[in-house]
């Protein structure tokens, strides 16, 4: 689902949510590096895709920079490719040095699993890690769903299922599911003082840089 919208192949200009957030993580990498702070980095599908233990070194900054650029040129999804950001946020409450920043990229999009999604965010801070979690979205599509006035196939990036709607239908439901599925996380999020900053794709980069920078003086 972070791969939406999806990019047209050869478009190196647009932003999609995965590009917006490695573009994102590429900046905090360069400014931790100029702060002489080491840094790690996971990515992360159904398993683990990257698991790069936090170093200042020159050379293992260079291998997460490499990672990075991986991503970007990838313009979709693999065909039934799944995501479980529960198992990645327990493998890295449980490799990260203790009392870490942790700072997560993700649209938050765990299905009806929940619960587990929020014990696994519960785990992060029992191990006594600052976490910083961007929700990252396209605002406009997709929380206020503002679409064309026609029928549309909508088409899940992970399963492939197919629903085929008329936005003006179910847009009132659709805004209701989706405002209380940001409560909660935002409720869950002020019980573990977890900060929680939703990332338009849309609004540019430097809520992000300033929400981190803000986040590291509050810290040291």
């Amino acid at each position: 689902s972070m791969y939406y919208p999806l990019l047209k192949p050869g478009d190196t200009e647009s932003l999609n949510k995965i590009r917006f957030s490695t573009y994102a993580a590429a900046a905090l990498t360069q400014l931790m590096r100029k702060q002489r702070d080491a840094v790690g980095l996971t990515v992360f599908t159904d398993r683990i895709n990257v698991a790069e233990q936090a170093r200042s070194n020159a050379v293992h900054l260079k291998h997460v920079m490499t990672h990075l650029d991986a991503l970007l040129a990838t313009d979709a999804p693999a065909e039934g490719q799944k995501t479980s950001i529960v198992d990645a946020l327990h493998d890295i409450s449980n490799r990260a040095p203790r009392r870490s920043l942790v700072v997560i990229f993700s649209d938050m999009l765990e299905g009806a699993d929940q619960a587990a999604m929020f014990d696994a965010l519960q785990h992060l801070r029992f191990n006594k890690h600052d976490i910083i979690l961007f929700h990252v979205v396209d605002r406009k599509k997709e929380l206020e769903l503002d679409l064309e006035d026609r029928p549309y196939t909508f088409v899940d990036l992970e399963s492939g299922e197919q629903v085929k709607a008329h936005p003006a239908e179910v847009r009132d439901a659709y805004r209701t599911a989706v405002t209380d599925h940001w409560h909660q996380l935002k409720l869950k999020c002020g019980q573990y003082r977890i900060d929680l900053v939703e990332a338009d794709i849309n609004k540019g980069f430097s809520p992000i840089l300033l929400e981190f920078l803000l986040k590291r003086a509050r810290l040291y």
